[in-house]
Formats: structure tokens, sequence, C-alpha cells
């Protein structure tokens, strides 16, 4: 494995189409599967630091619980108020059924 990356858990143990939020050093990540695909994004809500992984996900974004704003799973931009700045995205790889995060580069806020 590359310098970097972080063996977080197997795709098994994550539930389909929802998130769930994993620690990871000093890293607070939601984690969500579709099917064989993993978006991971930071876990705080850039607006009010809600839990982003208690969210509704609907297509490719999250839903705030706290005021409702929404995310870019890919990209971890705001797609609505009142949310206004983005929220760390984590590259991730799938290797023999394990998820792993690229965590070295990012920095939580």
């Amino acid at each position: 494995m590359m310098a970097g990356w972080t063996r977080i858990t197997s795709t098994a143990a994550l539930p389909d189409g929802r998130g769930i939020r994993i620690e990871a050093g000093l890293h607070r990540i939601a984690v969500f599967r579709f099917g064989d695909e993993v978006r991971a994004i930071g876990d705080v809500c850039s607006h009010a630091e809600a839990s982003l992984s208690e969210g509704d996900v609907f297509d490719e974004e999250i839903e705030c619980p706290r005021h409702g704003a929404t995310f870019d799973l890919r990209t971890g931009k705001p797609q609505s108020l009142p949310a206004t700045k983005p929220v760390p995205v984590y590259q991730t790889k799938i290797v023999d059924g394990e998820l792993y995060l690229l965590l070295d580069a990012q920095e939580e806020s």
C-alpha cells in the first residue's frame, strides 16, 4: 500500500446508502457506501458543526441534519444555504474488500 493510505474497515461493514462516522487520528470522517462505491468527506458541517454522517443522502448529496444545508459527496462543496464553505474530501481506495483512505494530505478544520 502506498504511503499515507490508512485501512479503515471492510466494505461489507459499511451500510449501503447511508453514512457512518469514522475517526482516524485527528480526522472525523463521514463515509458513505453506494454498492461498490465509497465516498468520504469531513463529518463536521462547515456551517454549524453537526455530524454529516447522520444526514439524509439524496443522489450524490448529503443533507446536514441540523439546518438542511447540502454538500456534494464528490467535491465537498456546499449545494445549498446556510453552508457556504466546503468540507474536506478524502480519496478512497478499495483493496480486497477493505476500505483505505488517504489521510496524510488532509487537515480537519
